[in-house]
């Protein structure tokens, strides 16, 4: 069995100003045939999953075919996204005869030419191949399901967790239903549901108490007679598109009614949870102000260190990276010792002119956009340069191993408050190894600004035990009321009062 694997992996924000060019995809991901067993075979990533199944089944020869992924961020250029999927088309055509294809998209991207990306190559990926060669995808849970999607595969299989930890195990999934696809002995059936409601961001932990119980019965139906899998795909509320929301997906052993009814039962189980799905907001005093008290004297015995969440600068969803109200009003407040890292090669470049020991003044982030919150003039000693990359052991967000966030400088406020980690590339901060690479110790601050909602806690749980999730502002805020959409669907819960057909 000659398995081809290929991923497109690309969240699109289509509130950022500045879209994503091929050369993103470039600085990140750009794989091609080997290359993709090197770089990915022992990640947490589910291309990792599908290499680990196949070799281990003995009788499946995986065959590598393109590998794209763009760190989050505007929408992908029509010029980029053409340059991909020519390339993908073409290797396609160009392999040995594909007895099936596992594909990992992620389920949100969108372009210039085309709101519905993923379904778009993915359809073209099955004229390519024809109807009679299986493809078994996985999606990320922020996904937003098209028809168009589920009609280009035949079986679908989301992550389960929200930090996502779980990808490398879901590439397995699918490698093996694959498998036993080509061996006769399933025929996978999909079917999906489309509640209509969007999760707010903030909800979005897998393991908080209002979403645990929908993903128990999601795994209380695995064990229904001919249940092959299924999937909450949780939405990515920052993509003005037609299918901004949430959806479920069930596949079957050749019973395309009861997956059906098993879509549809576990998207009302959603359903009758959306009050809980709203969001619960924390404004930014209210949010300081919370941080302020846990770190009082007498207060440490049960609080050594606050992780506040920059909900509405989160990296992971497509933001800029350089918000600033945050670490401005933590300079105001005069809370410390603190660090934060921001997106500014402007600012290393400064602090390169500086030199390590130097002290200057230098303005610090606000400089994408002004959605994030302005320049801040600070005077700042320069404490070390570091080439920026590092690597993470440990199954994190994105299953990432290698990262790349460019020359880095880190400074300090003359008074010592505030430690600032100064990056080339813009980067999530999937990993404690961020900090620890740069021979920062985390544990020697009381407050660590994470721009992100949830991917950062699988990190920082290490160090800090008080989560404060922030309602900053931002092209990723987490009051969807304050941002414009014109191509959801509507009516959609709770923007409008609408009902689920069930």
């Amino acid at each position: 069995m000659r398995i081809g694997i290929i991923a497109l992996l690309h969240e699109s924000n289509t509130f950022v100003r500045q879209s994503t060019v091929l050369d993103r995809f470039r600085e990140d991901m750009f794989l091609l045939g080997g290359a993709i067993r090197e770089s990915l075979a022992d990640s947490h990533h589910e291309i990792g999953g599908f290499l680990a199944a196949l070799e281990a089944d003995g009788h499946a020869e995986a065959y590598p075919l393109v590998a794209y992924r763009a760190t989050p961020g505007g929408v992908i250029t029509a010029g980029a996204l053409d340059c991909l999927v020519a390339t993908m088309l073409q290797t396609v055509s160009d392999a040995p005869a594909l007895d099936g294809l596992l594909v990992a998209a992620h389920g949100a991207a969108v372009s210039q030419s085309q709101l519905d990306v993923d379904g778009y190559w993915l359809s073209a990926l099955r004229s390519t191949v024809g109807a009679d060669v299986p493809i078994i995808a996985t999606l990320d849970a922020h996904a937003n399901l098209s028809r168009k999607m589920v009609g280009s595969c035949d079986a679908m299989i989301a992550y389960r967790t929200n930090p996502h930890l779980d990808q490398r195990a879901r590439g397995m999934d699918a490698a093996r239903m694959m498998v036993a696809t080509l061996r006769g002995e399933i025929r996978p059936t999909m079917a999906a549901a489309y509640p209509p409601l969007v999760i707010n961001i903030e909800r979005q932990c897998t393991s908080d108490a209002h979403l645990r119980p929908i993903y128990h019965l999601a795994d209380e139906q695995l064990g229904d007679e001919g249940a092959l899998s299924n999937s909450i795909l949780l939405g990515f509320p920052y993509a003005d598109v037609a299918d901004m929301g949430s959806a479920t997906i069930a596949v079957t052993d050749d019973d395309p009614s009861r997956a059906q009814r098993l879509a549809t039962e576990l998207a009302s189980s959603i359903w009758d949870a959306r009050e809980a799905l709203v969001g619960n907001l924390v404004d930014l005093n209210e949010a300081i102000d919370s941080c302020a008290s846990l770190l009082e004297a007498g207060a440490m015995e049960k609080c050594t260190r606050v992780c506040l969440l920059d909900m509405g600068d989160n990296v992971g969803g497509g933001s800029a990276g350089d918000g600033t109200t945050l670490v401005r009003e933590i300079l105001r407040r005069g809370i410390g010792p603190s660090f934060a890292c921001l997106y500014d090669p402007d600012a290393v470049a400064a602090c390169e002119r500086v030199g390590a020991g130097g002290s200057s003044t230098i303005a610090v982030g606000g400089k994408t956009d002004d959605l994030h919150g302005g320049p801040i003039e600070v005077e700042v000693v320069v404490e070390s340069f570091h080439d920026g990359r590092f690597s993470e052991s440990q199954p994190r967000h994105g299953g990432i191993v290698q990262f790349d966030q460019g020359p880095t400088a880190i400074v300090k406020t003359v008074d010592g408050a505030l430690t600032l980690m100064l990056t080339s590339r813009r980067i999530a901060p999937f990993s404690l190894r961020q900090v620890t690479s740069c021979r920062i110790d985390p544990v020697q601050f009381k407050v660590l600004i994470a721009k992100g909602v949830h991917a950062p806690i699988a990190a920082y749980r290490e160090v800090c035990d008080r989560f404060i999730r922030v309602n900053t502002i931002g092209s990723t805020c987490a009051d969807l009321a304050q941002q414009t959409y014109s191509r959801r669907r509507r009516p959609l819960f709770p923007f409008e009062d609408c009902q689920f057909t069930r």
